[in-house]
C-alpha cells in the first residue's frame, strides 16, 4: 500500500513542509533534481475558481480552427438537430473524460508530466511527456499561421500597396510570402510575450479574452443575420444527405471528430486542473465550458456561415475570410484582431503551456517552464506548419495519427489511477529517484506500460495508414485509448493498492 496523499498539498506547509522560498512550490529535501525543479514541484496554493476554467474552455473553443470545425460538422449531410445531438453527445464525452483526468493533478498539485510518473515510471513519464509535447508543437505552429493569417487581413485592408509582398512567386522564402513571415513572426512574438510572464499572466488573459471573442462574433453573427433576412438563412450547410439509420454511421463521425479536436488539451488537462481550488470547482467550470459554451458558440459558427452564402454569393468557413469580405475599416479591424487574440488564446492553453512542462520533465535542472515553451515556440517556426496547413491531406492525417498515440496514453493514465491505484497516489515518490521508490519500477521505467502503449498505438496508426482499414480511422482516439487502457488494466490485475 503506497504513501497515501488524497488531498491537494495546498496544506500541506501548514503539517511542516517548507515550501520554495518566495514561490507557490513544495519542494521537500528529499525531492530529486533531476525530478523536480519549481514548476514541476507540488503547488502550495491552488487559486483557480469554475471561471477560470469555464475561461480556459472559451479560450480553447473560440479559435478560427474550432469555427471551422463546428461548421465543417453542419456540412456533412445531416439535418442540423443531428449534428447538434453529435456536439452534445461529443462535448459531453470530453467533459466526462476531463473530469476523469483533472483528478489525480487537482488532488495532488502536480501537472501531467508528473502525474505520468505513475503509470510510467519517474523516467518513464518522459516518453508521454515528448509525444504530447512534439504534437503540441506542430500544432503550436499551425495556430500561429491560422492566427498570421488575420493579421495579413488587417495589414492588406490597411495598406494595399503591400499586395505584391503577400505573393509567394515575387517575395517568398520557405513557401511564406514576406508579409506572410512578418505576420508570422510578430503572432510569435505576441505569444512568446504573453507566456513569459507566467501562468498568472496566462489566467488573465485567457479570462477576458474568451468572453470578448464572443461579444465580437455575436455581432458579426447579428450583422450578417440582418444583412441575409432569417428566412435566407438554411442551416443545413451541406444539404440533408442521410435520413432515418443511414445517418447513424455519419454521427458516429461526427461525435469522434468532436472528440479528437479536443484530444490534446484533454491530455493533459491536468496541466491547469492543477490550479483548481477544489475538484468541484473544476467540474463545474467544465460543465460551463464544455457542453454549455461549445453548443452555444456551434450554433454562433453556423448561422454566421449559413449567412455568408445570401450575403456574399458564397459559403464561406473561414471567418478570418469572411471578416476580410466586409466593405468597413472598422469591422475589418475588429474581426481580425478578435481572431487573432482568439488564436492566441488556444495557442497558449493547447500548445504552450502543455510543451513546457513537458519538456522541463526531461531536464528539471536545465529546462525550466519558460524555457521548454521557448523551445516548442522555436520548433514550430522550422516546422513550417504553412506547408503542412496547406495540405489538407495531411491536415487530415496528421489529427488522426494525434488521436493514434494521445488515445492509448490517456487510456493508460486513467486506468493506473482508477483501476490499479484506486485513486491513491503517494506524491513524494513522484520525485524520488530511489530504488525502492515506489514509481522506480525498473530503472525509473515502467515495462507494463511501455507494453501496452506500444500495440494500443500501433493498431489505431494502421486504421489510418492502411487503405482497407481507413474506414475506422475517425475512431482512432477511441480505439487506443480502450486498448490501452484495458491492456495496462489486464497487466496490472494482480497489482491493484
Amino acid at each position: 500500500m503506497s504513501t497515501v496523499v488524497s488531498q491537494a498539498p495546498a496544506g500541506a506547509s501548514e503539517a511542516g513542509i517548507a515550501p520554495h522560498a518566495e514561490s507557490n512550490a513544495i519542494i521537500k529535501p528529499g525531492y530529486h533534481p533531476r525530478l523536480t525543479n519549481e514548476d514541476l514541484a507540488p503547488l502550495k496554493k491552488q487559486t483557480w475558481g469554475q471561471y477560470n476554467i469555464f475561461a480556459f474552455w472559451m479560450s480553447d473553443v473560440h479559435s478560427v480552427g474550432g469555427y471551422i470545425t463546428a461548421g465543417s460538422l453542419f456540412a456533412l449531410g445531416l439535418s442540423s438537430w443531428q449534428v447538434l445531438v453529435s456536439l452534445l453527445v461529443g462535448i459531453v464525452i470530453v467533459q466526462i473524460f476531463c473530469n476523469l483526468v483533472a483528478k489525480p493533478s487537482q488532488v495532488t498539485g502536480v501537472p501531467y508530466p508528473v502525474v505520468c510518473r505513475a503509470p510510467f515510471g519517474v523516467l518513464g513519464a518522459n516518453i508521454p511527456a515528448i509525444i504530447r509535447g512534439l504534437i503540441a508543437v506542430a500544432w503550436y505552429g499551425v495556430q500561429t499561421y491560422l492566427a498570421s493569417a488575420a493579421f495579413m487581413v488587417l495589414a492588406l485592408h490597411m495598406a494595399p500597396g503591400l499586395a505584391p509582398y503577400a505573393e509567394v512567386t515575387r517575395y517568398g522564402f520557405a513557401g511564406l510570402s514576406a508579409l506572410g513571415w512578418v505576420a508570422f513572426m510578430v503572432m510569435w512574438v505576441l505569444q512568446a510575450f504573453v507566456f513569459w510572464h507566467g501562468m498568472d499572466a496566462i489566467r488573465k488573459f485567457i479570462d477576458w479574452a474568451g468572453p470578448a471573442v464572443y461579444v465580437v462574433m455575436a455581432i458579426l453573427c447579428g450583422w450578417l443575420v440582418w444583412k441575409a433576412g432569417w428566412s435566407k438563412i438554411d442551416l443545413n450547410l451541406g444539404g440533408i444527405k442521410f435520413q432515418g439509420w443511414d445517418a447513424l454511421p455519419v454521427m458516429l463521425s461526427a461525435i469522434a471528430l468532436v472528440v479528437s479536436y479536443f484530444s490534446g488539451p484533454m491530455l493533459n488537462f491536468g496541466d491547469f486542473s492543477r490550479y483548481g481550488k477544489s475538484f468541484e470547482a473544476v467540474k463545474k467550470g467544465n460543465f460551463w465550458g464544455l457542453p454549455v459554451n461549445f453548443v452555444f458558440f456551434s450554433l454562433l459558427t453556423v448561422i454566421t456561415t449559413a449567412a455568408t452564402l445570401p450575403v456574399f454569393g458564397e459559403l464561406i468557413t473561414d471567418p478570418v475570410h469572411t471578416v476580410g469580405k466586409i466593405d468597413s475599416t472598422t469591422a475589418v479591424v475588429l474581426g481580425a484582431l478578435t481572431f487573432m487574440i482568439a488564436t492566441i488564446g488556444i495557442n497558449i492553453v493547447a500548445n504552450f503551456v502543455s510543451p513546457a512542462f513537458d519538456f522541463s520533465n526531461v531536464a528539471p535542472q536545465h529546462i525550466s517552464w519558460r524555457t521548454g515553451g521557448m523551445i516548442a515556440a522555436a520548433g514550430s517556426v522550422f516546422l513550417t506548419p504553412w506547408n503542412l496547413y496547406n495540405s489538407p491531406e495531411v491536415i487530415h492525417y496528421t489529427l488522426d495519427v494525434l488521436g493514434s498515440f494521445i488515445g492509448p496514453l490517456f487510456g493508460i493514465l486513467i486506468a493506473d489511477y482508477y483501476i490499479v491505484r484506486r485513486q491513491r497516489i503517494d506524491v513524494d515518490a513522484l520525485y524520488s529517484m530511489s530504488p525502492k521508490g515506489e514509481y522506480w519500477y525498473s530503472g525509473g521505467y515502467n515495462p507494463k506500460a511501455i507494453q501496452a502503449l506500444v500495440p494500443a498505438a500501433i493498431v489505431p496508426i494502421l486504421c489510418v495508414m492502411v487503405p482497407t482499414l481507413r474506414g475506422a480511422a475517425n475512431y482512432a482516439w477511441f480505439i487506443g485509448m480502450g486498448l490501452g487502457f484495458i491492456i495496462y488494466a489486464v497487466l496490472n490485475r494482480s497489482n491493484k493498492t
